[in-house]
């Protein structure tokens, strides 16, 4: 199976060919003419890592906006709508001014009204859901987007005779994107971290465990942001955050699918060569200091217990990313992985367990983040304490060449299954691309899984998995008082 994968590796990687604009946006084009489809990719490399106190969540409110259309898209009539969104900001700046200085209760509720009467004015000029429709109109499905620690990326596939389509709507939402109905959409971000943070006991938990794991890097910060920083975005944070990171050499485009590369090409230039030529942001500079002693907190709530344990580890450049990813196949991948054997069917402390590197990012140092949903009449000390037997047994045992093997042959079925899929293969191109900077490293990972050994598992299992370099988390229920017992 291995040569017989590697076979089909080097032909794919053959048949992909890459090019860079004049402005420094990468192309990325891999002809695969079986179905006349098309999936495309666009990578931005710009995440939460990326923001700043004061304005988390930017990078994610803006990967909304986007979708929101440009100067030609979504709207009736953009000189007039441009001048509604003006007095819009105004509105707004008044508004929020004055609620920072303490206004009366009259005062603010005055301004308000004449901040949603500014509003209604510039939604007059909204063509509503013009960019989704047109996807729609030409067959297009999956159109979706996404953001995380280290990156906002964008995707949807394509009819091969409608490719065109895509070079105008993406490179449209770059060029000249219009952040229309900011506040409202600002006001669902501002929902989903009710449903998604402030209402569910487990994102709860793990806001709090990235702020104490965490003292310097902004790793430390939710992606969702903090809800004071998203009451106070506005449309020119917004824009400046634009401005800074969607520039094209922080850009990549993946296309997979029915296609030929010199159009490709000859697309790319016309539609994404009109963006201009920008400097590229400054990298970051913050560097997490090495952890020097054992952090714990828990959480008191309604909710059934839960435990997370995370160890400091590098970025995915380090020589021995390939062994983190094996570990955490070793440890979770499945019902015969070591962690879901032990904790869940043997032991029975946990009704779901699990392990893996690269939380919550990969491209800067992160954690090894290990998980548990602690059972019914057991407690989290029982989870936590058989989670470190687990990583002591690895510091203390050699890996069976069986255990080993079943990892290696479970990676290269993976990315097998991964190859098979246009869109998913554009995702896997374009994550290696920009996290590392070499779409290559996607095949090269596979040798370099290939080459662990049991040696290197213990090494890394004893660098990583100490206690100085433990954090701890977990949720324990809320305790009954006299009177709610009553």
């Amino acid at each position: 199976m291995a040569v017989v994968a590697h076979a089909q590796f080097d032909e794919i990687q053959s048949r992909i060919s890459e090019f860079v604009l004049d402005n420094g946006m990468k192309f990325i084009v891999l002809e695969r003419h079986q179905a006349p489809v098309v999936s495309f990719y666009t990578y931005a490399d710009v995440g939460s890592a990326q923001e700043v106190n004061g304005t988390t969540g930017l990078a994610h409110l803006f990967e909304h906006m986007a979708f929101k259309g440009s100067q030609k898209i979504g709207t009736r009539e953009f000189e007039k709508e441009r001048l509604a969104l003006g007095r819009e900001d105004e509105a707004y700046a008044a508004f929020a001014a004055a609620r920072r200085q303490g206004a009366s209760a009259e005062d603010l509720k005055s301004l308000e009204v004449a901040f949603r009467a500014a509003q209604a004015e510039a939604g007059k000029w909204v063509v509503k859901n013009e960019y989704d429709e047109a996807v729609e109109r030409a067959g297009g499905r999956g159109l979706n987007a996404n953001t995380s620690s280290d990156r906002t990326v964008y995707f949807f596939s394509l009819p091969s005779n409608a490719s065109e389509l895509w070079f105008y709507l993406d490179s449209e939402r770059f060029y000249e994107p219009v952040l229309r109905e900011f506040y409202k959409e600002r006001d669902v971000v501002m929902e989903e971290r009710r449903l998604s943070v402030e209402g569910n006991p487990v994102g709860k938990l793990v806001e709090e465990f990235l702020s104490v794991a965490y003292k310097a890097h902004s790793y430390k910060s939710p992606t969702i942001g903090y809800m004071s920083d998203l009451q106070n975005l506005t449309r020119s944070d917004a824009q400046s955050f634009f401005s800074k990171y969607y520039v094209p050499s922080n850009l990549t485009a993946v296309v997979v699918g029915d296609v030929d590369k010199a159009s490709i090409r000859a697309l790319a230039e016309t539609y994404f060569g009109r963006i201009p030529k920008k400097s590229a942001p400054e990298p970051l500079r913050t560097v997490e200091p090495p952890q020097a002693g054992e952090r714990s907190f828990k959480l008191r709530l309604q909710s059934q217990r839960v435990s997370l344990v995370g160890y400091h580890k590098p970025g995915i450049q380090h020589p021995d990313n390939a062994v983190y990813d094996a570990l955490g196949s070793l440890l979770s991948e499945g019902r015969s992985s070591r962690l879901y054997r032990s904790l869940v069917r043997d032991q029975k402390i946990a009704v779901e367990a699990g392990g893996f590197p690269g939380f919550p990012g990969q491209k800067y140092p992160g954690l090894f983040l290990f998980f548990a949903f602690t059972a019914p009449g057991h407690e989290n000390a029982e989870v936590e304490k058989a989670l470190e037997a687990e990583t002591r047994r690895l510091c203390k045992e050699l890996v069976s060449a069986e255990e080993l093997d079943g990892v290696k042959r479970r990676a290269r079925a993976n990315l097998l299954r991964q190859l098979g899929d246009n869109a998913g293969l554009a995702m896997q191109l374009a994550d290696w691309q920009g996290l590392t900077g070499d779409w290559h490293n996607l095949f090269r990972q596979l040798d370099k899984i290939d080459a662990v050994t049991s040696a290197d598992v213990q090494r890394v299992a004893k660098t990583t998995f100490t206690e100085i370099n433990r954090t701890i988390g977990a949720i324990e229920p809320e305790q009954s008082t006299p009177d709610s017992a009553q």
